[in-house]
């Protein structure tokens, strides 16, 4: 184990340059360099500063190797999704998530969606309207899931109906997220901002356009989640998806 090259993973993790790091953490590049190079151990302050940028436990920063947790989450990506039209639900319990997937899934198949599509992609985001006396005194959330509809669906009732326009998103795949849910999930958004900040994207609010959702699917096996977060632009070289 190497805690300066843990600080480098961790940087580059975040697709950081060393003048960058050095910015946040208020010394000089040649100061992120010593680090990384195991020449120069920072200080107590600092190591507390950088668990708390990178969104590490202090412990596994010093203590782990943090390379065998590359596998958890993919490179971030930039890119444009096609307008879309979706049905979507929301609910309030204290497991939203699997009371608004199976809520959707019983819909989609009354509905008749299945049929059509039988593959229609299902995604999901928080629901940021619940009091803190609900959330504190009776354990519940908001959770809210979505059905990416074809065009030759018609409307049967029990949904919402909104239609998104074209968007820029920055997305990152997090492997296995329900393995540790609260941490990984959490950090794959901790990541994304981390990345928006350093390359000068913004977020911005916009008519008919979600600001952040999540995607499951099953890959080769293994469950994982993409994680979408609206940005104002990309690049035009960004790659691009259909949720179609």
């Amino acid at each position: 184990m190497s805690l300066g090259k843990n600080i480098q993973f961790l940087r580059k993790q975040q697709k950081i340059t060393q003048e960058q790091l050095a910015e946040k953490m208020a010394v000089s590049r040649q100061t992120i360099s010593k680090w990384e190079s195991d020449e120069v151990i920072p200080e107590l302050n600092k190591l507390i500063e950088l668990s708390d940028l990178f969104t590490c436990k202090l412990d596994t920063m010093i203590r782990e190797d943090l390379k065998e947790q590359k596998d958890i989450y993919s490179e971030i990506m930039l890119k444009t999704v096609k307008p879309f039209r979706m049905g979507r639900y929301v609910i309030i319990s204290p497991n939203p998530e699997d009371d608004v997937s199976a809520y959707l899934d019983a819909w989609a198949q009354k509905s008749g969606l299945y049929k059509i599509k039988p593959d229609a992609k299902k995604i999901g985001w928080d629901f940021p309207y619940i009091s803190l006396e609900l959330q504190n005194r009776f354990g519940l959330r908001g959770y809210v899931a979505a059905y990416i509809l074809p065009e030759e669906f018609e409307e049967y009732p029990g949904v919402e109906y909104v239609d998104q326009v074209e968007a820029d998103y920055a997305v990152i795949t997090v492997y296995d997220p329900f393995a540790a849910a609260f941490e990984r999930i959490p950090n794959a958004y901790k990541r994304i901002m981390e990345y928006l900040q350093a390359n000068g994207f913004k977020e911005k609010p916009k008519d008919n356009v979600l600001s952040c959702f999540e995607y499951v699917y099953d890959q080769n096996g293994v469950t994982c989640m993409d994680v979408y977060i609206h940005v104002d632009s990309v690049s035009k070289t960004a790659a691009f998806t259909n949720f179609s």
